[in-house]
């Protein structure tokens, strides 16, 4: 059995979706478990829908219409007829979406971001699988939260890893011996009270390698569009490289550092259970992509770049100038945990604590109204962050130069530097 994940932009269009129909018609007799996240940009537009409903924004209607227009466009052009069942079952969602906001909110940001952003998935994996069924791709439509249980931590969901791999048990197999193929949502999980969370941005490869370790896969595959995992962002650089193999610690170490084309996540579930992962392209479905298992080491090995944009760089430094020690450490970390913000990159001194984040606009207005009524502030916007894993020394001269660097720390595989974008 295996577990495939196809992303938003493998899904973006009509096209896109009759693609995904011709890559899993030559699987049709091996059982299969597809991993499907919201279609194109969705994720961001139904964000967009959650901010204007808090907000209290005239503009609601209009986002949601053309959340609703954009997949009545793919389901058109899929050549649904107008009486088919996914148009009835797309409604539905909208109604759920038109029911939450009807009730002037009364919970957190990250509790309505849940129940109106993960429609975007259930709505996706309704029509990839009725157009499967159409072109005789015979499949099951699962609904995910009947079985990924996690706690209610919102927008960012810890699983419950017990609990998901006792129901999964109890009823992926089942399923199976009904039919080869199951579509489920990626990116989206349930609390023990039936209220729906999310796993965190670009969260579905995490879903599918929860699904891959519960159910004992024999592979997961990533579909992307890329030839595999590159050595650089090839819109960033025209000297990326494809990697062909890649050990579970040196991807372990890539995605913590902010590489996009797998999700943070990932790849420990699937080192526990030597669970080889491929990323493969849906362009090119022929080609074998890049391989990422208990490798020795990562083939070529060459220097990989992460590109972090969009960055922020705070340095605190205490009231009374006195020593940057444990206690206030400890206080600083807490803040940060407390507004769910992770830390891409931080150094010490004496008198202050440096530290560079993702300037999320959720989230980092309350950390900095936490952090001044402790410490005193100071921070720069509009950074980016680079990352280097197998760096040489020619490599960050040559990246450096003629630019402002702001903060830079050096360990013997890796360097990250924060530059003025």
């Amino acid at each position: 059995m295996r577990v495939f994940k196809f992303g938003g932009a493998s899904v973006k269009d009509a096209a896109s979706v009759k693609n995904v129909g011709q890559i899993l018609s030559q699987f049709k007799n091996e059982k299969i478990i597809v991993v499907v996240s919201a279609m194109g940009k969705m994720t961001n537009a139904l964000e967009k829908v959650t901010k204007a409903y808090l907000d209290k924004s005239a503009e609601l209607p209009v986002l949601i219409n053309e959340v609703k227009e954009y997949h009545t466009t793919i389901i058109n052009e899929l050549g649904f007829k107008p009486d088919h069942d996914v148009r009835a079952e797309i409604e539905n969602s909208f109604t759920e979406i038109d029911w939450i906001i009807e009730d002037e909110p009364s919970r957190s940001f990250g509790f309505y971001y849940d129940q109106i952003v993960s429609q975007g998935e259930l709505i996706s994996t309704r029509i990839v699988s009725a157009y499967l069924n159409e072109i005789k791709i015979e499949n099951k439509w699962v609904d995910v939260r009947d079985f990924l249980q996690t706690d209610n931590t919102y927008r960012e969901a810890k699983v419950n890893y017990e609990l998901t791999e006792k129901l999964i048990g109890m009823r992926i197999p089942a399923l199976f011996e009904k039919t080869n193929i199951l579509i489920t949502q990626g990116f989206i999980g349930a609390t023990s009270e039936n209220f729906t969370t999310t796993l965190g941005r670009e969260g579905s490869d995490y879903t599918a390698a929860i699904l891959s370790y519960c159910c004992g896969a024999t592979e997961m595959v990533v579909w992307k569009d890329v030839a595999g995992v590159m050595s650089a962002d090839p819109k960033l650089s025209d000297d990326a490289m494809k990697l062909e193999q890649i050990s579970y610690h040196d991807a372990i170490e890539l995605t913590y550092y902010g590489a996009t084309v797998i999700h943070p996540k990932t790849i420990k579930p699937l080192e526990n259970k030597h669970i080889p992962l491929r990323v493969c392209s849906f362009k090119s479905p022929q080609d074998k992509g890049t391989s990422i298992g208990n490798y020795q080491a990562t083939k070529p090995l060459v220097p990989c770049f992460i590109y972090k944009f969009d960055q922020i760089l705070f340095s605190l430094s205490s009231k009374d100038f006195s020593f940057i020690a444990e206690e206030s450490l400890s206080k600083i970390f807490g803040i940060f945990a407390a507004h769910d913000i992770k830390i891409n990159l931080m150094q010490n001194s004496a008198v202050s604590f440096s530290v560079c984040v993702d300037n999320d606009p959720f989230k980092i207005p309350g950390l900095i109204e936490a952090l001044k009524k402790d410490f005193r502030l100071l921070y720069n916007e509009n950074l980016k962050l680079v990352t280097v894993r197998h760096y040489f020394a020619s490599t960050i001269d040559t990246l450096t130069k003629g630019q402002t660097i702001l903060l830079e720390q050096r360990s013997r595989q890796t360097a990250q530097i924060v530059l003025k974008a």
